[in-house]
């Protein structure tokens, strides 16, 4: 279980101190079979009252550090690691908010705030969890940032004029996330009409159920490194015009690969397959956006129904699928092609088919040197197999 932190434990942990502790502790191994004497050094450096705080900040520093960055600075308890922004992200949506007098209405420990604070003319953020605002003043500090921090209630205004930014919980008791907008903390309904008639941005979870939000949000899909992260509703002039949907894409090193939004031409036909398969983000699927970005790449669909695309030049900077062979799929017929493909290694895409892809790769019995990729899908009525060849583009 999560230790909990009380705000003597953020005073002692921000202390020269803490700090010490923090440093000693940081070059423990702390693994099951070392726990034993990591909690003796770190007592031995903390004292027995904040040992507790001092071992779970390491350990939750240890997570942070390929979502936040400087999170060898920074304090969380382990429910506001899980819940927040990853530093790419955070910068992505300050940038939309640059200039602006912003109110972080559930600011946490300041993952959202910090980023904001570079950018926004003024900023403040409030909570109502005491603990998490005193480890945000440290947060803030740690990554430059200036922000005024208050108690107070995320449906009980105490700004005015200024643009909101609400992250409502999204994780139940067990952990679980809730995609239901109604079932947030605090629920959306009540976030909009707290805040009716400002500038409103709200990051919800990325399944988020596209048809409880306003008709007039654009709801934006954020995915980074291959992973869809969030979705943000935007709403008032936040908006994008003419946008109700949005997929961005974010590199691992936090740079825009792709931004393409439903105000987008979204001709594209369905296609025999072509030279190349290709299968858009997932923030773009999410997004519901694959024929816009079928139509800006000049591909086609092998099926209406189906997000993979087709044509006979990738669009840059993605992995692709260069075709090799393709025919009606079964067991018994894929096992031929693969063998005569001599393949050894092989990568299992499915859409469309009702396949365990660990399950037939055993059934597969494969032997030979080749690495290939097989995407099982269906086309009209007939269930098909293409090989393929995966390359960066």
């Amino acid at each position: 279980m999560a230790y909990t932190f009380d705000v003597d434990d953020v005073a002692f942990l921000r202390s020269p101190e803490g700090e010490r502790a923090l440093a000693e502790v940081a070059g423990l191994p702390l693994t099951s079979s070392s726990r034993l004497a990591d909690t003796a050094t770190a007592r031995e450096v903390a004292g027995r009252r904040f040992a507790p705080a001092v071992l779970e900040t390491v350990a939750l520093r240890r997570r942070a550090a390929a979502k936040l960055s400087g999170a060898d600075e920074w304090l969380f308890t382990d429910s506001a690691l899980q819940q927040a922004t990853a530093t790419p992200v955070a910068r992505l949506r300050a940038a939309r908010l640059a200039g602006r007098d912003v109110h972080d209405v559930t600011c946490s420990i300041g993952a959202d705030l910090a980023e904001i604070a570079l950018l926004a003319r003024r900023c403040v953020g409030s909570d109502l969890d005491e603990v998490r605002l005193a480890m945000a003043r440290g947060n803030l500090v740690a990554r430059g940032a200036r922000a005024g921090l208050v108690r107070a209630d995320a449906l009980r205004p105490v700004t005015t004029g200024t643009t909101v930014l609400a992250d409502p919980g999204r994780r139940d008791g067990t952990g679980r996330r809730r995609w239901n907008p109604d079932d947030l903390e605090p629920p959306l309904r009540e976030l909009l009409a707290a805040h009716h008639g400002r500038d409103l941005v709200v990051k919800c979870a990325p399944g988020l159920d596209f048809d409880l939000v306003p008709a007039d949000a654009e709801v934006e899909l954020i995915s980074l490194g291959g992973q869809v992260r969030e979705a943000s509703v935007w709403l008032g002039e936040l908006a994008e015009p003419g946008a109700h949907r949005t997929a961005t894409v974010l590199r691992g090193d936090g740079g825009v690969a792709l931004r393409i939004t439903d105000a987008e031409p979204d001709d594209c036909p369905v296609r025999d397959t072509g030279r190349w398969l290709v299968e858009p983000d997932g923030a773009v699927i999410r997004a519901g956006l694959v024929r816009q970005y079928a139509a800006r790449h000049g591909l086609g669909q092998l099926d209406h129904r189906i997000a993979y695309l087709t044509g006979d030049t990738p669009p840059p900077g993605v992995r692709a699928f260069r075709v090799l062979e393709q025919g009606k799929y079964s067991e018994k017929s894929l096992r031929a092609l693969l063998r005569r493909h001599g393949v050894g290694r092989l990568e299992i895409l499915v859409r469309g088919l009702d396949v365990d892809p660990d399950a037939l790769r055993r059934r597969m019995k494969l032997s030979g040197d080749a690495a290939a990729t097989v995407v099982l899908t269906r086309v009209g009525d007939t269930p098909t197999a293409v090989l393929c060849e995966a390359e960066l583009t």
